[in-house]
């Protein structure tokens, strides 16, 4: 995916092309990070990452800039991590 032209400090999306899917994120004003497993606040979406190597693709991550949840239910098939904003997301074992 390539970062959409319109990309900037309010809006960020990357897209495949004219005709392929799109990853669109806006700044809101007032956010609160969603917290995972409690749904205090809930989260606003959940995207699924199939990787060959769940090891790997985690330390990448975390490098830059991705956080580990401490409650992580099937480490073996999955880890959930949030991205720099709070939002929990899965890498999922192809």
């Amino acid at each position: 995916m390539t970062p959409h032209p319109a990309s900037g400090a309010e809006f960020a999306a990357r897209f495949t092309g004219d005709d392929g899917p799109a990853l669109g994120f806006q700044r809101v004003d007032d956010y609160r990070a969603p917290r995972w497993p409690d749904q205090t606040v809930p989260q606003q979406v959940h995207v699924d990452f199939e990787v060959d190597d769940l090891d790997e693709a985690e330390a990448d991550l975390l490098e830059l800039g991705a956080g580990k949840t401490a409650h992580q239910p099937n480490e073996g098939r999955w880890r959930v991590l949030t991205d720099p904003a709070g939002h929990p997301f899965c890498l999922v074992k192809g």
